[in-house]
């Protein structure tokens, strides 16, 4: 995880934007729903493609669906059913901060994934 000591906001921005490539997953974190807290024993986990959430803040708050893509680049992600409606009428994807979702369901295919959540 990037540690920033500085209470200072351009720099706690500047570490998230010049972060390493091996750093940007703790940044791609998301909460929980409370029964997956229950189940797994932990608060948060990295948000993949194919993870179910449902977003708490911005103009999609309730808005449940899958996740289509993860940006380690911009740090956002893309729900299925969250998009803006261009100038044009075309519909655009909304990329969305993790921070402002919860994960409600999880995309176990990974057998890694699982073996990690199950502390082994």
């Amino acid at each position: 995880m990037v540690r920033i000591i500085s209470s200072q906001p351009r720099k706690q921005r500047k570490a998230r934007y010049n972060a390493p490539h091996h750093m940007r997953g703790s940044l791609l974190h998301a909460s929980l729903s409370k029964d997956l807290q229950g189940r797994y024993k932990r608060r948060s986990i990295r948000v993949i493609k194919g993870d179910t959430v449902k977003v708490l803040r911005g103009d999609h708050t309730g808005t449940e669906g899958k996740v289509d893509n993860v940006n380690t680049k911009s740090l956002k992600i893309v729900v299925d059913g969250v998009s803006v409606k261009k100038a044009d009428g075309s519909e655009v994807p909304r990329p969305i901060d993790p921070s402002n979702v919860v994960i409600t369901d999880l995309n176990l295919e990974d057998k890694r994934r699982e073996q990690k959540l199950s502390g082994e």
